[in-house]
């Protein structure tokens, strides 16, 4: 009879595998008990549940529509988003800081953002509307009052989409977004088959605006009836809501910022989209769409790190190290596998968008790996309110990405911008490091969430 004897090599071996499991698994849920990783991780699941359901969403697209329609409806979303972000993507760093310490004021200020977000929107896609013919064919699908008004429409509606992830995120709530963006995509991509036949020419702009709009009912419901008055009752005894000058003065100084990664990540698109063909820009589309996604990941991190930074600051340089290993851990592996795999990837759409789209995918892949410091970095200064060193670091790097990206457009072609933003990414990540490697190494203090009203942060936000 044999008899094994246990702690063997392969018993050491599975007892320590087992153990490596469990420690992950306690490493995770000691995580999801810290604000900091479970709104930063819930924006990252949102990131990643908006890529495969967009991945199969712009897959199906590829297949019912032809390439021209293809291209010339991700023009027409590029301009929705760019002019509905032109005051909302400003609001989402300002609601980011403020919603936290808002209190009783949260529901005005969420509201007072989705008002002014809106009407600033509209107004700029009716310039938009008058001077279409300067933008090219790929836009002359909205002449006409019908598509016009349907058009303003859109740009309202994504302008609240916009803010209420935001606003979910802002009073800690960021586990629902998750949620939304699943509904969201399924419908999306229900209605993509649907309208197949019906609208051959614009069945993916209208597919993709019916669903945002009847997302937004629940969302503010939900937002509106439960989360503000549950956030309101659980502020902190002692806590000031921002006043007037002092939300003036944080946008005085991050909207700038903001204004200028609008020119990167809408813009840009929509100056492309001027100049090439349909066809060719639906190639351009796919890929800068899925690097922007890995991209998002890093801007999520970050925008969990403003919302504990303004909560607690006494413990920002403690979150920003985590959240730098943490970005790091997640965003490392999945630039790489995209670097690697860009070219099978878009595949996936057909032959033309590997062909075309490979190159600008797999810089984008690259150049998200200086952005994490760079989005690390924005995030201490939005939570201490150093708005004027915000606002100089996101216009240098906007001017950097839209100067080089324009310049090297006719010789690189759509490939361009994927140069454009490594060599301003890195350029700009090395500029601001100094700055951010002070910030890491800075001794925690034992005070409240005052921040903000460091002698400090007040030379800056003046």
């Amino acid at each position: 009879m044999t008899t094994t004897v246990a702690g063997g090599p392969r018993d050491r071996k599975e007892n320590g595998r087992d153990r490596g499991l469990a420690g992950l698994r306690r490493r995770l849920m000691r995580d999801l008990r810290n604000p900091l990783f479970l709104n930063g991780y819930a924006l990252m699941a949102n990131t990643a549940v908006t890529a495969v359901l967009g991945m199969g969403y712009w897959l199906l697209a590829a297949r019912l529509y032809s390439p021209e329609d293809f291209g010339r409806s991700q023009a027409l979303i590029n301009a929705m988003r760019l002019f509905a972000g032109l005051t909302a993507l400003g609001l989402t760093g300002a609601l980011a800081r403020f919603i936290p310490v808002a209190g009783k004021r949260t529901g005005g200020l969420i509201g007072r953002g989705y008002l002014i977000a809106t009407v600033t929107a509209v107004v700029a896609a009716v310039g938009f509307l008058l001077t279409l013919p300067f933008w090219g064919e790929n836009y002359a699908r909205l002449a006409g009052l019908g598509p016009g008004v349907f058009f303003l429409a859109s740009v309202a509606i994504w302008s609240v989409f916009t803010l209420q992830d935001v606003a979910l995120a802002g009073m800690r709530q960021a586990v629902w977004v998750p949620v939304n963006s699943v509904c969201f995509g399924v419908v999306k991509m229900g209605l993509l088959v649907a309208l197949s036949g019906a609208l051959p020419d614009d069945g993916v702009f209208v597919s993709w605006i019916i669903p945002t709009a009847l997302a937004l009912i629940p969302v503010n419901l939900f937002i509106f009836g439960v989360l503000v008055p549950r956030h309101a009752r659980g502020a902190p005894e002692g806590t000031r809501p921002p006043g007037l000058r002092e939300i003036g003065r944080f946008l005085a100084g991050d909207y700038p910022g903001a204004f200028s990664v609008l020119a990167i990540v809408y813009f840009l698109p929509v100056y492309v989209a001027s100049r090439v063909s349909g066809e060719l820009f639906g190639y351009f589309a796919m890929a800068q769409t899925l690097g922007a996604m890995i991209e998002l990941l890093a801007i999520n991190m970050a925008t969990s790190l403003t919302i504990e930074g303004s909560a607690d600051g006494s413990r920002l340089a403690a979150n920003c190290r985590q959240a730098l290993r943490r970005a790091y851990l997640i965003i490392g592996p999945v630039a790489v596998v995209t670097f690697v795999a860009a070219p099978l990837i878009l595949s996936v759409f057909g032959p033309g968008f590997s062909e075309h789209g490979t190159p600008l995918l797999r810089l984008m892949a690259l150049a998200v790996l200086p952005r994490v410091l760079i989005e690390i970095y924005l995030s201490a200064l939005r939570a201490t309110s150093r708005a004027r060193m915000l606002a100089l670091v996101q216009i240098g790097l906007a001017v950097l990405v839209l100067s080089s990206s324009v310049i090297l457009l006719p010789v690189t072609g759509i490939t361009s911008v994927g140069y454009g933003l490594l060599f301003s990414e890195l350029l700009v990540a090395a500029l601001i490091f100094g700055g951010l490697r002070k910030i890491l190494k800075t001794t925690e203090t034992p005070h409240s969430s005052g921040a903000r009203d460091t002698p400090e942060a007040a030379s800056w936000s003046t």
